[in-house]
């Protein structure tokens, strides 16, 4: 399984749309193992947009992703950074097509919402910048854990119930990922 890193953008907390958000993203069926909410400093953002220093645009760029809070994550899936760069949309909100994060909730190149990495080398070096291993949780070890004793030890009734549960996608959810690390489950 591939990994990657989101933020949702200082305009995107502002705007209140975090939960829209995370709702396209759950029902895509990508795993979110890791979530915070907190502030990006002068020095994590240019340890970030490292490749942007020299550019022009950089200072403006490092003005917006401090002036607010950001939620970064790591979500976990089948070609997950592919997946979230067309859930996201293009770059700009004005090129973005109706359909996608940024084309439906953007009309700006710089105020785009949401960032997500763009390979598995700057996935793998973004996510360490956000979070250390251990705040990264695979809560779907849960069900490998209780699924097989709640199955084996109901009747017919009770297993079709607990597997209609988890086809609904409810088990799978954001909430049970924070619950099952809250718990201190693997």
């Amino acid at each position: 399984m591939q990994r990657t890193l989101v933020l949702l953008k200082p305009d995107c907390v502002q705007r209140r749309l975090i939960g829209r958000v995370l709702r396209r993203i759950e029902e895509k069926g990508i795993a979110i193992l890791a979530m915070k909410m907190l502030r990006v400093t002068s020095e994590l953002a240019r340890e970030h947009y490292a490749e942007h220093l020299s550019r022009p645009f950089y200072p403006s760029l490092e003005q917006f992703i401090t002036s607010g809070p950001v939620v970064a994550m790591v979500l976990e899936g089948e070609g997950v950074i592919d997946v979230m760069r067309k859930l996201m949309g293009s770059t700009s909100g004005l090129d973005a097509e109706p359909g996608t994060i940024r084309g439906d909730f953007s009309l700006s190149h710089q105020m785009n919402l949401v960032h997500g990495s763009d390979s598995e080398a700057s996935a793998a070096r973004e996510i360490a910048f956000y979070f250390s291993e251990d705040e990264i949780c695979d809560y779907r070890s849960l069900f490998l854990a209780i699924g097989p004793a709640l199955v084996m030890n109901s009747n017919r009734d009770q297993r079709h119930s607990f597997l209609v549960w988890l086809s609904s996608g409810t088990f799978m959810g954001a909430a049970s990922h924070l619950i099952a690390c809250w718990i201190g489950l693997p």
